[in-house]
């Protein structure tokens, strides 16, 4: 059953928990997505016939959560996922971060690395504000974005196009994480597809070199798409999270 949580900052983010042991997975979704999409629904169903605790969430401005998702940015979404770890989960979490979810997820584990038993990235997509929206505008759409404070890009997901904000461009310069140290004492998966248009295999790489942790692999499965969720994906992230090395 939905509830809401009503966060310090006033926004209402509306989640589904299910009881079980720990360590508890969090799922963290993507850009304009919501937490009724498969991978969500898919690891809601894993934890459960394996009795574990989980929690899916809508950050603010997305889904069923209060709030406009054009006034929304990087820095609101990982503090919601943050404050929702802290009420709505106990003790340390599997990170679950599909896309910008990833790039939410290694912000959480930066800000309360305690909460973080591991982190499993599905085609994350780190500093995408910077490396993959800003560095690919063209001279115009930068001006119009600096004009108007927007600008509209197509999406092959919608019939409606991403609308870009200014003050998402600007606050994703503050959260970036490629550009300093990034510590992840815990166990780290990242989830890749050879065939992921949207998130390139480059940035998997790049994050796969960057990231300083004591136990870190990458799996490229060739001609999976940015959205893995074929049964086969699918199988994949259950094998992952599966064979972590917890500690209960």
């Amino acid at each position: 059953m939905t509830q809401v949580l009503t966060t310090p900052q006033g926004r209402r983010i509306a989640y589904v928990r299910t009881p079980g042991t720990g360590p508890g997975v969090v799922f963290l979704g993507g850009f304009k997505s919501d937490m009724t999409g498969t991978k969500a629904q898919f690891l809601e169903h894993w934890a459960r016939d394996r009795g574990r605790a989980f929690l899916r969430f809508d950050y603010s401005g997305h889904g069923q959560s209060s709030g406009d998702f054009l006034d929304g940015c990087i820095g609101d979404w990982s503090q919601d996922a943050m404050e929702a770890i802290r009420a709505l989960t106990d003790g340390p979490q599997v990170l679950v971060g599909s896309s910008m979810g990833g790039w939410i997820a290694l912000l959480v584990a930066r800000a309360m690395p305690d909460r973080v038993a591991a982190l499993v990235g599905i085609a994350a997509a780190p500093d995408f504000t910077e490396d993959g929206l800003w560095s690919d505008f063209s001279d115009d759409q930068r001006a119009r974005l600096d004009a108007d404070g927007v600008v509209d890009l197509p999406s092959e997901y919608d019939d409606a196009p991403y609308r870009i904000t200014r003050r998402l461009i600007e606050d994703g310069r503050t959260r970036l994480v490629l550009r300093s140290p990034l510590p992840l004492p815990f166990p780290v998966r990242l989830l890749q597809g050879s065939n992921d248009t949207d998130v390139p295999v480059s940035v998997a790489l790049r994050l796969f070199e960057h990231a300083d942790s004591p136990d870190l692999t990458l799996s490229l499965v060739k001609g999976a798409d940015h959205r893995f969720s074929e049964p086969d994906n699918l199988a994949l992230l259950a094998r992952t999270l599966a064979d972590l090395p917890l500690t209960p």
